[in-house]
């Protein structure tokens, strides 16, 4: 078994995975596309993975505001979260990514990844962080 991590974007999607013991998370790609509202064939590529690595559940980031609330992004990824269901039949959970991002770009600062090539990997990156605490998280709750 393993678990998708997915960082849902205006333009890309990061995707992350779980090795086979569900312990640690390694970011695979950046999906990309064209129109923040196309997402056919970035449904289609998450399909593709999901065969692939044989995905049992997928964990989707969910970028709430600070102060707890739901914005408009956060409620795309919720349409965005419904569609994926619908379409693969893996169950989505909702997982919350506040200040992953961020954390993405400080571990690729200390990295000495150089500017110009942090875009492309922050998305895979922030997939990972949101993947990892929530294999962490499962973790924790298993030795209670």
């Amino acid at each position: 078994m393993r678990i998708m991590g997915l960082d849902f974007g205006s333009k890309t999607v990061g995707v992350a995975i779980s090795d086979e013991l569900l312990i640690t998370a390694q970011g695979i790609e950046t999906i990309e596309r064209k129109e923040e509202n196309k997402l056919r064939r970035t449904l289609a590529r998450i399909e593709a993975l999901i065969v692939e690595y044989g995905i049992e559940e997928i964990v989707l980031g969910l970028p709430k505001n600070m102060n707890n609330s739901i914005g408009a992004r956060a409620e795309l990824t919720i349409e965005f979260k419904d569609r994926l269901e619908r379409r693969t039949g893996v169950p989505v959970t909702l997982w919350d990514e506040r200040l992953t991002t961020v954390a993405a770009e400080k571990a690729m600062i200390e990295a000495g990844i150089r500017r110009e090539h942090r875009k492309e990997h922050v998305d895979k990156i922030a997939a990972c962080l949101i993947l990892q605490g929530y294999l962490d998280c499962r973790k924790n709750k298993e030795k209670m």
